[in-house]
């Protein structure tokens, strides 16, 4: 578009005013007094689809805007800016600024900061949990009223988006394509250097974001196979109803009303918190900045133009002071702080790693309401005005407000202010990293920063192994219990429970699973030589079983490790002890601890003998709890093992059994493609003795491959780290719900996971359920506030009063 020059087109809008005002006298003054201060030569609009400008979009992502300019847009992920100590904080800064510094004067870019109000159709779809045919619909709706509730805590429903457009100059298209490739690919990797991901839209993601814009009640539906057959465009497909620009300050886009406003930077120092506090506004908005690169050289070049003009002007002024008697050195304030910013400037670009950049900031907001609208626009000039900077409306000129407000790389406002690198850079878009995974998600609470819901599905992660970390009374049960819950609930996942304490049975009991009490008077029996033909990656399953067998006997004979002779006697013992099962595998086949006893006894050497009187008591004694075939359910969808009763003599050998039980489990699960969850509470006990922590640190190598999810629960952080071994349990885990922690473990975890002081004030004297959430590298500060008026609540509460009751 052209400024309108000539006196024939001057004249036509002075009649044009003047039928609007009523006499030739207003309409002259309506020009005179700069009421129109753009006038636009323009081609008609006769449908809603001219106002959208772009040519055509591709199926690749690639928009022809003009017809040598072409464009993609990529959209990137908050991090966690505001969590990040301040030396981290400005090395952030610093990586943007290079960012913003990469693209020089022949790539214009676009940032794009949406806000929207709804109901986000990915987190209602998680929230909705589908009811299944069996006896547990009723705790799913008592379960999704509770994640409504808990979402509604969070801004409205408020979804953040953010988009980063660049646009270049080229021939055609593939010469587009090319170019567009190389500058993606660097983008891409200069946003993974500040930890931040992203990826490119294709056509149709650029399409529905566009449509989201023009049309925020409508569902989007579209195909560029349709495209084929329709005879249509893809404009057709985002446009909305109407367009009504016939109102100066604001316009219509179908119901809904919108305004454009520009940021008109005054302040000559402007905080990082600027951009964030407009994002924080509940509203639908954009934040738009257009920047596009100016040739160091022709900057450096005008501003030395700028400063010989302030030098001639200072001269002038001297010449009057002479000339009216007074001190030469008495200079206009203007003229000197213009004097000194300009040659500040030219320092900057001249020896510091500056560029200058010509900069639109506009901000774009839509309500139903006109009421509405203008409260949303009153606040967000609050937050201007807050800056020492104004927020003007863009009069007459909406309509090309809300093309530069669309991730089109479009501007035609062109109201610009020259910035450098660190003036554009303070602009930094990043606040809050937000956890909101698709897939099978579980809720683990609300965002402490967003108040945001929180659904993160393990599955997704390198490795979904997990830890819950946190002082007596934080919560680690109860959150434990929560996520068996939900995984009940939502998947179809089994569910294994290692239980010390015998917390779990009536949210066992509740879920129709099976609680198997284990103790010297119990009737429930585990056969610690159960096996399975699936039981190692090996064609021999004795070759995994027998690792086990040999830590039972070095917990059973008290040594660290057994001798080679031993070990050799034990594992010549196990394919006949197995030989019956393996030729007709059926329960009554399945040896007991009793059947390796006897054979132990008929060895010729003395040291089968000795191992066989070692283990007599396991067998006829009194400790002879794990000498019977399994009698209960163990294939039960939910399984707890009570090991409370156990005694400390037997509770180290429960606890290795329980494991290898879980192995069996899981390789059975291998098979038929369903994924295992092994909870272990007080997991530190198993940590403490060298056969039942070897046994951990497998499980927690290995289980991933065979579709098995740990999580162990702990307060004594010491015992992770008591060997490089078992350190090497951290090192293998890609989830860690960290709640309340003791001063000295605090530090631990801050150098061990590298948190900061910040983050770790989350973890510091913490409430119940409040913490930090590490799911893969995102961390996110988290609090869980579960509604007490539920029966839900008073399954999993451990707390005494409200154990087991409904409170329905």
């Amino acid at each position: 578009m052209e400024l309108r020059k000539n006196s024939k087109e001057l004249s036509e809008l002075r009649k044009l005013s003047r039928k609007n005002t009523g006499n030739k006298k207003d309409g002259k003054s309506f020009i005179k007094k700069g009421w129109f201060p753009f006038l636009i030569k323009s081609k008609k609009k006769e449908t809603v689809q001219d106002t959208i400008p772009y040519k055509r979009m591709l199926k690749d992502g690639i928009c022809q805007v003009e017809k040598d300019k072409y464009n993609k847009t990529i959209r990137f992920f908050d991090i966690n800016y505001r969590l990040m100590e301040e030396e981290d904080q400005e090395g952030i800064f610093s990586d943007f600024s290079s960012f913003l510094n990469f693209f020089d004067s022949s790539v214009e870019v676009e940032f794009n900061y949406i806000n929207s109000i709804g109901e986000n159709e990915e987190r209602k779809e998680l929230i909705n949990i589908k009811e299944t045919e069996d006896d547990f619909n009723e705790i799913r709706n008592e379960y999704r009223q509770m994640l409504l509730n808990q979402s509604s805590k969070g801004n409205n429903g408020l979804s953040k988006n953010m988009y980063l457009t660049f646009t270049i100059e080229a021939e055609d298209l593939k010469q587009a394509k090319s170019r567009l490739e190389r500058i993606e690919a660097d983008i891409l990797n200069n946003f993974r250097q500040m930890g931040v991901k992203g990826y490119v839209l294709d056509g149709e993601e650029r399409l529905k974001v566009i449509h989201d814009i023009l049309n925020p009640d409508d569902r989007f539906i579209f195909n560029f196979e349709d495209l084929k057959y329709s005879g249509l465009t893809t404009k057709e497909y985002i446009v909305p109803t109407s367009f009504n620009f016939s109102k100066p300050t604001y316009f219509k886009m179908g119901e809904v009303f919108a305004e454009v406003n520009f940021l008109q930077i005054l302040a000559s120092d402007i905080k990082d918190e600027m951009l964030s506090e407009f994002l924080e506004v509940e509203e639908n908005i954009i934040v738009t900045f257009h920047i596009k690169a100016v040739d160091r050289m022709e900057a450096i070049k005008n501003i030395k133009r700028k400063i010989t003009d302030l030098d001639k002007m200072k001269l002038e002024e001297n010449k009057k002071a002479i000339r009216a008697g007074y001190d030469i050195d008495i200079l206009p304030s203007d003229l000197v702080t213009y004097g000194a910013e300009a040659k500040n400037l030219l320092s900057e670009l001249q020896n510091h790693d500056e560029k200058m950049f010509l900069v639109t900031i506009l901000i774009m907001s839509t309500n139903k309401s006109k009421v509405k609208l203008d409260n949303t626009v009153f606040t967000l000039k609050s937050i201007a005005n807050r800056h020492n900077c104004n927020l003007k409306n863009l009069n007459y000129r909406q309509e090309q407000g809300l093309i530069a407000s669309l991730p089109l790389g479009i501007n035609e406002v062109e109201i610009e202010r020259g910035l450098t690198t660190s003036s554009v850079a303070v602009f930094i878009p990043f606040t809050t990293e937000e956890l909101f995974i698709k897939g099978e998600s579980l809720y683990y609470g609300l965002n402490a920063l967003s108040r945001n819901i929180i659904m993160a599905d393990r599955k997704k992660l390198k490795n979904p192994n997990g830890l819950i970390l946190g002082t007596p009374g934080s919560g680690k049960s109860f959150a434990a219990k929560r996520e068996i819950t939900n995984a009940f609930l939502i998947t179809d996942d089994d569910i294994i429970i290692a239980d010390p304490e015998a917390e779990y049975s009536p949210l066992v009991n509740a879920l129709k699973g099976q609680v198997i009490k284990i103790s010297p008077i119990s009737k429930d029996y585990i056969n610690p030589l159960d096996i399975n033909t699936d039981y190692a990656d090996e064609d021999n399953p004795l070759s995994l079983k027998s690792d086990f067998i040999l830590s039972l006997f070095e917990l059973v004979v008290g040594e660290k490790k057994l001798s080679a002779e031993e070990i050799s006697v034990i594992d010549r013992c196990l394919p006949i002890l197995y030989k019956a099962y393996f030729e007709n595998p059926i329960p009554e086949n399945m040896p007991i601890l009793e059947d390796l006893y006897n054979l132990l006894r008929k060895q010729e050497e003395k040291i089968g003998k000795k191992l066989a009187v070692e283990m007599e008591i396991y067998v006829k004694g009194s400790l002879n709890v794990f000498n019977h075939r399994t009698n209960v359910d163990t294939n039960n969808r939910v399984v707890c093992y009570d090991i409370k009763e156990l005694g400390k003599q037997l509770k180290k050998i429960g606890m290795l059994i329980i494991q290898d039980q879980v192995w069996n489990r899981v390789t059975i699960n291998r098979a038929s493609k369903k994924a295992t969850r092994y909870f272990v509470d007080e997991f530190h006990l198993l940590l403490k003795e060298p056969q039942t922590a070897n046994y951990s640190i497998e499980i927690w190598k290995r289980f991933r491959k065979w579709g098995g999810m740990p999580t162990g629960l702990t307060q004594n952080i010491k015992d992770l780290l008591a060997s490089p071994e078992i350190e090497n349990i951290f090192d293998n885990t890609d989830f860690i719900l960290m709640l309340n922690q003791a001063g000295t473990d605090r530090d631990t975890l801050a150098k061990k996971l590298n948190i900061s002081k910040h983050q770790l004030s989350y973890v510091t004297n913490s409430n119940e359920g409040e913490g930090l959430i590490f799911y893969g590298n995102t961390i996110v500060p988290f609090i869980d506030q579960f509604p007490k008026n539920t029966r839900l609540y008073s399954l999993i509460t451990t707390k005494l009063g409200e154990t087991g009751k409904d409170k329905r």
